[in-house]
């Protein structure tokens, strides 16, 4: 499987665990979901984005295959930023922070790859 195809894939798989079950998605992503009534609602917002991300980048060929990968970088680049940002002002845990970043790297890094094919 190619490095975008993964990447598409793996957006939907976490965009629907984020959606359908935001408790699950809130111990995945290390975040106390009882400590903010919010955030169902902000996973099912971040679920739907993923699932539309991924969908579109599969579905999508050339150029604008090329364009979605580099807004899902884009918008991966700003959750690795928000996620040191957040375990730097203790919003989250400086675990849960260290480690959305670095899933968001994983991520960009897997998405500069696929670009380069």
């Amino acid at each position: 499987m190619d490095p975008i195809t993964g990447l598409a894939f793996g957006r939907i798989a976490v965009g629907t665990v984020s959606l359908v079950s935001p408790k699950l998605a809130a111990r995945l992503f290390l975040l106390d979901g009882a400590a903010n009534p919010a955030l169902p609602y902000l996973s099912r917002m971040f679920g739907s984005r993923e699932i539309a991300l991924g969908g579109l980048t599969l579905v999508a060929t050339g150029d604008a295959r090329r364009r979605l990968v580099q807004v899902g970088v884009a918008v991966d680049a700003a959750d690795a930023l928000t996620g040191l940002t957040a375990a730097a002002s203790g919003a989250v845990s400086k675990k849960a922070g260290i480690a959305l970043a670095v899933v968001a790297a994983a991520a960009i890094a897997n998405g500069v790859v696929g670009l380069q094919d």
